[in-house]
């Protein structure tokens, strides 16, 4: 799954697609003219009936949204959840949602589920919606479910958590040094949480974790995304990595080697946010490790599988046409 520069699709990406060869896409505001031009980006778009596309885009509110007015502004989640109970929390992410449905999206990366247990955080801070695992769960969730009602999938992330880092994954490796019983009740505990609500997928952390495997960090790590994520929380859903291209992974392992590790560590998407050769060359270590590699290439199905039954739940479906109404919020006032 990957991103591209411009606000046009370029024709190598437009003909994968096509082709059912990517799994989807992702816009930034570099894509992003207006909530009109991407309704047209979205809707210009075709794929195999059997192999519809996830279409994703980070709109979490705050300092974190792609999409401006008419899209429904929201402020930070630290800020919304203080002073909105969790009914309204509901009724925000349905209209976003139904927005973002509107506009051809098939998946909000979003809630974020990290702690904002760290004042430090360069990253984190107030896109996290409290300071406290249970605030986190308790505001979440409804906007997650909210998400989900009103057409868009949501992703959790980033897993386990990254809410008590002081370093930047887009920069640098960060290192959490925790015991694990620190880590089940702060970092694990919205996570646990999520899986019993049923989200339908979450987005991995380019975090290293001495607790949980403390060689390598967890988006490349068979012993968080498999034997804890799936072995020991029981979670069923798709997991996306986190963008390879940030230096965190790609400044060690190279992208087209990252995308093999995390799918070999249990990750079913590859997301690689804007250099779209690197996502050809990850596209073909994939394939190449897959036709030497049995083992990989049943991990490979398994992805496609589960990330295949993901995207057919909930296919592409833009408006017919981009207006205004689109966009009433009159139930919010």
């Amino acid at each position: 799954m990957i991103g591209f520069p411009g606000t046009e699709v370029p024709p190598r990406v437009r003909d994968a697609l096509e082709s059912g060869a990517l799994g989807g896409l992702i816009l930034f505001k570099r894509n992003i003219e207006s909530p009109a031009q991407v309704h047209a980006l979205l809707s210009g778009l075709r794929w195999p009936d059997d192999a519809p596309p996830l279409f994703a885009v980070d709109q979490e509110g705050g300092r974190v949204a792609r999409l401006g007015a008419p899209v429904l502004r929201l402020p930070p989640m630290r800020e919304l959840g203080r002073t909105e109970s969790p009914e309204r929390l509901q009724t925000f992410g349905e209209t976003l949602g139904r927005q973002l449905a509107a506009l051809g999206f098939t998946m909000n990366f979003a809630p974020v589920l990290d702690v904002d247990s760290n004042p430090a955080n360069p990253v984190i801070g107030d896109r996290s919606f409290g300071d406290a695992a249970a605030d986190v769960v308790r505001r979440a969730l409804p906007f997650a479910a909210g998400l989900d009602a009103g057409g868009v999938l949501p992703c959790g992330k980033h897993f386990p958590g990254h809410g008590d880092t002081d370093v930047d994954s887009h920069l640098a490796l960060p290192r959490l040094r925790h015991e694990r019983t620190r880590l089940e009740t702060v970092e694990l505990a919205p996570f646990r949480a999520a899986i019993a609500a049923g989200l339908p997928a979450l987005m991995s952390a380019h975090v290293l974790f001495d607790a949980l495997d403390p060689t390598v960090p967890a988006t490349l790590s068979r012993r968080v995304m498999t034997e804890l994520l799936r072995g020991e929380l029981g979670f069923e859903g798709v997991i996306v990595s986190d963008d390879l291209e940030m230096k965190a992974v790609a400044d060690r392992w190279g992208i087209p080697d990252a995308a093999v590790l995390a799918i070999d560590a249990g990750c079913d998407v590859a997301l690689i946010c804007s250099d779209v050769d690197a996502a050809f060359a990850a596209r073909d270590s994939l394939a190449a490790r897959a036709a030497s590699n049995a083992a990989f290439a049943d991990r490979l199905d398994q992805a496609c599988e589960r990330f295949l039954a993901l995207r057919r739940r909930r296919p592409p479906r833009p408006a017919p046409a981009f207006t205004d109404d689109l966009f009433a919020t009159e139930n919010l006032r």
